[in-house]
This record gives structure tokens, sequence and C-alpha cells, in this order.
């Protein structure tokens, strides 16, 4: 399957894009060959398609360029798609962006950070319609197991063991567009995702695997954490520790947790883009920072930092007090 074809069947199934739709797509320039995929897929539906190019340095951006915001304030199409490098300290800057794409709940948007065209070509954005349909099925399937979950832990062979809340937070998946909530997407997809109650998680945090906008670890990082809120960090890797402690202390709610998450993508890889590594299958995420576009979410960080965990176990408890095992090492029970 060529590159082209993997971006139309994410706008298809995704995002639903049809004939005669328009669409906004915001590259950055050493994105351009990923670009041009979404371009050609974007065509081959039958979009009024405008591409915009983003000029990079090699400065974090912080903010969103004047000759953006002038298309952005400008007449909204339906679907807005970025295609934006992974750098950590763009956060706030990407934040800033979709809220000025969504702000109006209108526009569908599929937002790409760190996406390559190797994605397009084997890697968790290659899924043909078929594949799309599958993983929306078993994310459906997952949900309507999850709907009255009111607690959740999560415990792992590296050291986490996790609690937290999530009474009224519905769980929700990125892999299907909603059309009443309007919630932005990333892509490629393959979540099932829930706002833990911000006060709520208690325990170790242990992530062995990668976190967002620093990529795959040398060496694990150990968070405590209570009452929601990071109160210790540790890692024999000084380098991603400092980092870790920069961007918890970027305002006073990045050590607040954000977000929870279930990777469902079959062709999801372990790499150095973390937008594809956190949608494996049999992972989980824990996230801190914002979470206001999620469900109930109540965090307004301008930071939001994902810690991948491998191999969990994760069991969840209804209104009713009934448990429920979901993974067990990393292998679903659903």
């Amino acid at each position: 399957m060529q590159e082209w074809e993997s971006a139309r069947n994410a706008l298809r199934c995704v995002l639903d894009a049809t004939n005669g739709e328009s669409i906004i797509i915001v590259c950055d320039d050493e994105k351009a060959s990923v670009g041009k995929a979404f371009g050609e897929g974007a065509l081959a539906l039958g979009l009024w398609t405008k591409l915009l190019n983003l000029e990079t340095s090699n400065e974090a951006r912080k903010e969103v360029p004047a000759y953006i915001l002038e298309v952005l304030s400008a007449r909204k199409p339906d679907l807005y798609i970025n295609l934006l490098r992974g750098v950590g300290g763009e956060t706030p800057f990407r934040i800033k962006l979709i809220h000025l794409e969504t702000r109006d709940k209108k526009s569908r948007l599929g937002h790409c950070p760190g996406v390559n065209i190797d994605m397009l070509s084997k890697g968790a954005l290659a899924l043909t319609s078929n594949e799309h349909e599958q993983m929306q099925n078993f994310a459906r399937n997952l949900i309507n197991r999850l709907k009255e979950t009111t607690r959740v832990e999560v415990k792992s062979p590296s050291g986490t063991n996790l609690s937290f809340k999530t009474e009224d937070r519905p769980f929700f998946t990125d892999t299907i567009i909603d059309w009443k909530e309007m919630k932005w997407m990333n892509l490629p997809t393959g979540e099932v995702i829930v706002a833990p109650i911000e006060d709520s998680l208690q325990g170790t945090l242990v992530c062995d695997m990668a976190i967002g906008g620093m990529g795959p670890l040398k060496k694990p990082l150990k968070l405590q954490i209570k009452d929601g809120v990071v109160t210790e960090a540790y890692s024999d890797d000084e380098e991603t520790l400092t980092k870790v402690k920069n961007s918890l202390a970027l305002d006073e709610w990045a050590k607040v947790v954000g977000e929870f998450a279930f990777g469902i993508n079959p062709k999801a890889r372990f790499i150095d883009e973390f937008l594809e590594s956190e949608k494996i299958v049999g992972t989980t995420h824990v996230a801190f920072g914002n979470n206001t576009d999620m469900p109930g979410g109540k965090n307004p960080s301008s930071s939001h930092m994902d810690l991948l965990i491998s191999k969990p176990t994760v069991k969840v408890t209804n209104k009713r007090g009934e448990s429920m095992t979901v993974l067990i090492k990393g292998k679903f029970l659903i």
C-alpha cells in the first residue's frame, strides 16, 4: 500500500472525510513528504485541499506564526491535519494551535506530532480500511466493558503499582470521530483513553519504555505520586531526569495526572517517535498535564507528558463493586 493510500484511509475511516469537503494541512517543512502523501490522499477523496508550510528552526516554537494565524482566522475548513515534529519543548505551541483550530467545535482535527513517512508505509498509519474497522470494533467493545468503571489499578513487572478513580469520567477512543464532542484526534490512532479524577492517582509509576517528546529510555524512570501529584522522580539517566523535572515544573498543574490510556493498534511498533509507540497493543501510558479536551478533564496545564509502561496488568472495579481484569502482563482478556 502506498503512503497516499494510507493517508486517504485515515482521512476517510477515522475523520469521516467525504467528497466535496475542505481540508487545511499544516505541515512542518521537514515533514514535506508526509504532507505530500496527505495532500494526495485528500485529493483522491475529492477534498478541497490547502497545504500550509510551517517553517522550522533549531529553536522550539512557542507561538503560532502570524501567517498561520491569518489563515486560521478566516473561514474554517471541515478538517485540519497537523503534521508536526515531535519536539517536547513545543507542547505549549501545539496546544495553542489545537485550540485555535477546534475552538468552535465545527472542524475535525487529526493532530500528528512526530509523524513520519515510515508510519504510512509500514507502521501504525499503514492500515487498510478493514484494519481500521477491526480496531474500531475492538475499541467499542473495550469501552462497553469499561463504561461503569469507578476505579483502575495498574501493576507491571518493572514496579508500577498505581490506582486511580474514574467515576463520571467516561472512557473514549481516538479511533473514531465523536460527532457530538468533536474531540480532536491523534493520527495514527490506536488508544482507549480516560481522564482520571485529578486528585485520585496514588502509588508508584515506573516508565520503562519511552516518554513523549523524549523517546525511548536508556534507564527506567520512577515517579512517586500522591493525591494525583508527582512528589518524587528518580532515574539513573541524569539527562532524562532533568528533562522530566523541567517538564513537571513548567506550571503548577504540570505534575498533576491528566490521562490514562490503553494501546490497541495492531501495526504500532516501538520506535523513536512516541506518537506510534504509545499505540502498541497491550501497553498502557499515563500522562501528566493538560486534559481539558477530554470528557470531565480539569487540568489546564500548558504541558502534557506521556509515560509508556510495558507488560501492564490492569484491573477495574465498577459501581457495584465488581472487579474485572482487562490486561495481564500486556495481554488483553477482552
